[in-house]
């Protein structure tokens, strides 16, 4: 078989590389690219999520600022917004399912909610928009019980996953390559050549791996950047209208949406399994599905009373700090790998294509330190790797 060439190969079909080749597209219209893909686009996490297209990082702003101090906090932030601005371009004329609905986080102890006090405060102080709600609000925006307050964000909204990935390759007129599993990266004469299951090849100028958890299955060294952690969801029946917002809370742990056709999905819980979820084991568990109902029952009751049409599982990449991270693949001249959504790859990806894209076309990007894997951290992961 003869190789298949390309000025850039993107592997990964998920929301990064589809929003890199897009973005090469519109940056780098003289590139040829191909997509490779192992299994089909939106496979992996991009299409089993909840479809939250939210500002920030995966914490509050509060949270956020203090872990990472106030400008970079900033700047994420509108790293974020940038984001929406992609997701809301791609959306115009097409069906990808995308309201623009803002966002709750909702207070799941005193905690979390003296958080989003601050949250509201600093978020205010730079000039985004927020509400405090206090029961009552909450009852009436979301219809939620159990919860002592939240803050609202008009920012943001909700998108059917696997179908912004679908409008973003389409978008990028690249040549997606599906059934194709990358076994091997190394250099060539051509300057980058992938090994693929069965013994086909691709030959590229330049390569972006975008794989976030899978990274370690292709490159074993690069497994200190990602830990693989699989999320766990449900859907219910249709239900009459509650949540006219998507809603995070326990930090993060519980998410729940309501789709246009009245289904509620509810995912999360995974920190009261923690050991268990970890990997790529694709599969359910009744303890933890047991969790999500019980989160319904106690916050949600409407549609807790509604049978569970589906439940499923998907595997996210933690990185070491939260935070994405973008380097270049060891001893491979123009590879580069993005990894370490932590959770919040709806909300990075398509801008975070626009980087990958502009590092590969060696321009400037105002975000590239943010997420430079040569960042130092807190402690070394590479020691564990």
């Amino acid at each position: 078989m003869d190789p298949v060439r390309a000025d850039v190969a993107v592997v990964g079909a998920g929301i990064v590389g589809a929003a890199t080749a897009w973005a090469l597209a519109e940056e780098g219209p003289d590139k040829s690219v191909v997509v490779v893909e192992a299994e089909r686009p939106a496979w992996g996490a991009s299409g089993r999520n909840a479809g939250f297209l939210l500002l920030g990082t995966h914490a509050d702003y509060a949270s956020a600022v203090d872990a990472l101090g106030r400008e970079a906090a900033r700047r994420l932030w509108a790293f974020t917004q940038e984001n929406l601005a992609l997701a809301e371009r791609l959306a115009e004329g097409a069906d990808v399912g995308y309201t623009r609905s803002g966002s709750v986080i909702a207070a799941g102890d005193a905690d979390e909610a003296h958080r989003l006090d601050r949250s509201h405060t600093l978020l205010r102080e730079d000039g985004v928009a927020s509400d405090l709600l206090g029961r009552a609000d909450l009852r009436a925006r979301i219809g939620a019980t159990g919860f002592s307050s939240g803050l609202f964000v008009p920012e943001g909204g909700t998108v059917n996953p696997a179908r912004l990935v679908a409008r973003a390759l389409e978008a990028s007129g690249a040549r997606v390559w599906t059934d194709a599993r990358v076994e091997a990266v190394s250099s060539s004469r051509a300057g980058v050549r992938l090994s693929l299951t069965g013994g086909g090849t691709v030959e590229a100028g330049q390569v972006a791996l975008c794989l976030n958890a899978y990274l370690p299955q292709v490159r074993p060294d690069l497994a200190w950047t990602v830990r693989p952690v699989r999320a766990q969801m449900l859907a219910t029946a249709p239900v009459a209208p509650l949540l006219s917002a998507p809603v995070y809370s326990h930090d993060g742990y519980y998410y729940v949406r309501q789709r246009a056709d009245g289904r509620v999905l509810v995912g999360g819980a995974r920190h009261r399994h923690v050991e268990a979820e970890v990997g790529y084991d694709d599969a359910t568990t009744p303890a933890l599905q047991a969790d999500l109902a019980a989160y319904l029952a106690t916050h949600l009751p409407d549609a807790a009373a509604a049978p569970v049409e589906r439940r499923w599982s998907g595997t996210m990449g933690f990185s070491p700090d939260g935070r994405p991270l973008l380097g270049d693949v060891p001893g491979v001249p123009g590879a580069v790998y993005a990894t370490g959504f932590t959770g919040h790859g709806m909300g990075y990806g398509l801008r975070f294509g626009r980087l990958v894209a502009r590092t590969l076309l060696g321009r400037p990007d105002e975000a590239a330190a943010l997420f430079d894997a040569a960042r130092p951290f807190e402690s070394d992961p590479r020691d564990c790797a």
